[in-house]
């Protein structure tokens, strides 16, 4: 095998791992994407909603970013992201990291918000519309970080597939080890 092949893989079981960690990631994201409502039954605003709800959301979200962004510190420290394959999945993780820190900014302003809900109607109803719109800002970019980080995890799922073009040589397919040079043999 060429050697500059072999030294653009990076090991099979580090990319496994990878893998099920970005997609773990991923499912939580989503999850959290998914579960975490403003809106009512109705899909209205409530009329007094829960600050408590909403700023555990910003919580959530500023722990999820935290591991995108830590994941994308160590895989930047590592080794592997010099190689082809590993700078697009750092690529995918940079962006991943941007989207997954401006989700808690906008949950924090969804959740301050809703402690100035009361008095005039028409300032309700446009901090209503301002929560509304912070808040599928905010779940927005939990999901388009779950799609950076999915890509990811297709990059190196297509970098398994070279693994499966060059495997590594088992010890019978090594090559002979040299015959002893001249002048090795003594009598």
């Amino acid at each position: 095998m060429n050697p500059d092949v072999r030294r653009e893989l990076i090991p099979r079981d580090e990319v496994l791992y990878l893998i099920g960690v970005l997609d773990g990631m991923k499912a939580k994201l989503l999850d959290a994407a998914e579960q975490w409502q403003l809106l009512d039954d109705t899909g209205r605003v409530p009329s007094t909603p829960a600050y408590a709800d909403l700023i555990q959301h910003a919580a959530g979200a500023h722990t999820l970013a935290h591991g995108v962004v830590e994941l994308a510190a160590d895989f930047a420290r590592s080794p592997h992201s010099t190689t082809r394959a590993g700078r697009a999945v750092l690529a995918h993780l940079a962006t991943a990291a941007t989207l997954s820190s401006n989700a808690p900014p906008r949950f924090t302003e969804t959740a301050e918000t809703a402690l100035f809900l009361a008095g005039n109607p028409i300032t309700n109803r446009y901090r209503a519309n301002s929560m509304v719109l912070d808040h599928a800002t905010a779940r927005a970019y939990l999901r388009r970080t779950s799609e950076s980080l999915g890509a990811a995890a297709t990059e190196l799922n297509n970098h398994l597939g070279l693994h499966q073009l060059f495997p590594t040589p088992s010890r019978q397919q090594s090559p002979p080890s040299p015959p002893p040079g001249p002048g090795t043999r003594r009598r």
